[in-house]
């Protein structure tokens, strides 16, 4: 019988064993089944899920929310078996014998002293519990806040013991993975120092001292432990000869920016797709996709793309991906399968982290096979664009948490541009005017601090902002022209200007330098619905959400602005409640688009949540930061937000 699988560590996904995962559209319904979920089998009164929940709303409608949500939990569950829901007068729980919950898997496993269950808790461990997951109420905030930090720990305790049962790169690993979970605390470090040591790698564990130091110095304005200082000065009475090359290399480590910023891109190895088809002649399909998909690969600036030569080695060999990680100095992998059955072609791609094995991201492709060199072409691009943006998120993640010893201008790009994307401006600013001080000629990251600029420019609608953020995209463009960020920096600071026809050029040459970014397209999307091409701008859209699975903030809000300007009400809606988190221009599209289909006590709320947000919203203010060719468009978004009762 199938049994309802949930995914709780590293993000939330829900689906019958076997199965698609299962689209639940309402947040708040998504989050009472996590909270029944953790731990499964508990019952919870009512009244206490409610003011869980809808803590901002009275008891009335508190109830009547709980109510909606275990109907909708009751339709989306229907088939299965036995029935999830337990539910009693005033209670309700989960059935553990219908639900496997990956958190409570993990919860049993970490407390083991076994290797083996340490291990599969550690696979477990994807990331922080309902990463990337909210809802608009603090109790609830407060709730997933405290259970985040008890899982961080359970996964640091588990990594604590799991090292001592491992050895060699295994040990590396898992002590690394130890220092990200946890960067405030010395044990990792030593452990990392002693391991290599052991591996006569002495310039390497003096770096993990540095490392260690110099985030203890920043974050907690404190000095290693005296048993992290002995160690440390072990390491450095060892024989002068290691010393010295140590030494040499540590030097060279902590003042040779450029080689520096080279080594640290991500870099990925494409394994040789392997061939499922019963004809074995048809090797050579399988070949040329994995050819492709290095070719598209290697387009990337931000990547270090392994050779051909190099990789395809491992065809037709059974070997450990960790050891395959380590051998060809790769952080991460890609692997497939292909097979041909009748006239269609079936693809599976993955994405591994090399040092641990983990599965970051996977897909299937299922084609018509009319056209061979069509579908190398297609897959291989969406698969490219799609692990792109994998990579650069688990790399800035990781780079985020696991301070190095030399911090250089491409570490603080990767974070920056993260924060960007989530409107953290304040944190953005701080990490890419850092990053081009250290490389005053790093066009990339003047453009995405232009980008910052733009989305300050936003709140605070300065002129003074929005000249600054125009002064890094020229910088930018004018270091780099073959930089499609450059571009796409400019083309945004120059519509935003007014002057869209000047936008227009730039957005044109960034898709043309690199057709297969999200973020490139999703900017030329906004700039099509500015000058009437609203149509032609969401039929790109549609294309890009194939691309991506993980889609920015920035998609969502770009989306719900065409889908308003095309007057698609409800699929406004839907859109606008897709992105996370929200800024005040969210809920000011929700109440233009629930003012037009005539539900206005849903249009004031939406607007009283938007001078929640920003009290001193004005229509006329806003105006100021919509530039649309055609009068009529910004008429109508401006009436929208008239008829919600926003003030003028």
């Amino acid at each position: 019988m199938p049994r309802l699988q949930l995914k709780l560590l590293g993000g939330y996904e829900i689906r019958i064993a076997g199965g698609e995962p299962l689209d639940i559209a309402t947040r708040k319904t998504r989050a009472l089944l996590a909270y029944l979920a953790l731990p499964t089998g508990r019952a919870h009164s009512r009244e206490k899920l409610a003011g869980l929940l809808w803590s901002d709303r009275g008891n009335e409608q508190a109830r009547n929310s709980l109510r909606q949500a275990i109907a909708e939990l009751g339709r989306e569950l229907a088939g299965v078996e036995p029935a999830p829901l337990i539910k009693g007068r005033d209670t309700l729980a989960l059935d553990p014998q219908a639900v496997e919950v990956d958190a409570m898997a993990f919860k049993r496993l970490a407390a083991s002293e076994a290797a083996d269950d340490l291990r599969r808790a550690a696979g477990l461990y994807a990331g922080d519990l309902l990463d990337g997951f909210g809802v608009r109420d603090q109790a609830v905030e407060d709730w997933l806040r405290d259970e985040r930090q008890q899982y961080l720990e359970l996964a640091i305790a588990a990594l604590r013991k799991l090292v001592g049962h491992e050895t060699g790169t295994n040990a590396l690993a898992v002590a690394q993975r130890l220092v990200s979970l946890a960067p405030l605390q010395e044990d990792g470090y030593r452990a990392l120092m002693r391991l290599h040591v052991g591996a006569g790698d002495i310039g390497a564990a003096l770096h993990q001292y540095e490392a260690c130091r110099e985030v203890l110095k920043r974050d907690l304005d404190t000095a290693p432990s005296p048993e992290t200082e002995a160690l440390h000065r072990h390491i450095r009475e060892l024989p002068n000869t290691q010393l010295d090359t140590a030494r040499t290399a540590l030097h060279a480590e902590e003042h040779d920016s450029p080689p520096l910023k080279e080594a640290v891109k991500p870099s990925i190895a494409v394994l040789p797709f392997r061939n499922l088809s019963a004809d074995p002649d048809q090797q050579y399909l399988s070949d040329g996709i994995t050819e492709d998909i290095l070719t598209a690969l290697s387009r990337y600036r931000e990547l270090f793309v392994i050779a051909r030569n190099s990789s395809f080695q491992y065809r037709d060999k059974s070997v450990d991906v960790r050891r395959i990680g380590q051998e060809l100095c790769a952080e991460y992998l890609v692997d497939g399968t292909l097979r041909k059955y009748g006239k269609r072609l079936r693809i599976n791609a993955q994405l591994i982290e090399a040092a641990t094995g983990n599965h970051l991201w996977a897909d299937r492709y299922d084609r018509e096979l009319e056209d061979v060199f069509a579908i190398q072409d297609e897959v291989a691009q969406t698969v490219a664009a799609t692990l792109v943006g994998e990579v650069e998120r688990s790399h800035a993640n990781r780079m985020r948490r696991s301070p190095t010893a030399s911090w250089i201008a491409y570490d603080y790009v990767l974070q920056g541009r993260e924060c960007v994307y989530h409107y953290e401006l304040e944190a953005a600013k701080a990490l890419l005017t850092r990053a081009v001080e250290l490389d005053p000629n790093y066009a990339y990251a003047h453009a995405i601090l232009s980008w910052a600029y733009l989305g300050e420019y936003f709140h605070d609608l300065r002129d003074e902002t929005l000249r600054v953020s125009l002064a890094y995209a020229q910088k930018a463009w004018s270091l780099d022209d073959n930089e499609a960020f450059c571009h796409t920096a400019m083309g945004l600071a120059l519509m935003f200007l007014g002057q869209l026809d000047a936008a227009g050029t730039h957005f044109d040459k960034s898709i043309s330098l690199n057709s297969n970014s999200v973020a490139f397209a999703t900017a030329r999307a906004n700039w099509l619905g500015r000058v009437g091409r609203a149509s032609e701008a969401l039929d790109i859209l549609d294309i890009v959400a194939l691309r991506d699975p993980l889609l920015p903030p920035f998609f969502y809000e770009t989306r719900t602005g065409l889908l308003l300007q095309s007057k698609r009400y409800e699929e406004a809606i839907k859109s606008t409640l897709q992105k996370n988190p929200k800024q005040y221009w969210d809920p000011a599209y929700m109440a233009a688009a629930y003012a037009y289909l005539g539900r206005m006590p849903e249009a004031r709320t939406e607007a009283a949540e938007v001078l929640r947000m920003k009290p001193d919203f004005s229509i006329a203010k806003y105006a100021k930061q919509e530039p649309f060719k055609d009068p009529a468009d910004l008429k109508h978004l401006l009436d929208g937000f008239r008829k919600a009762g926003l003030p003028e």
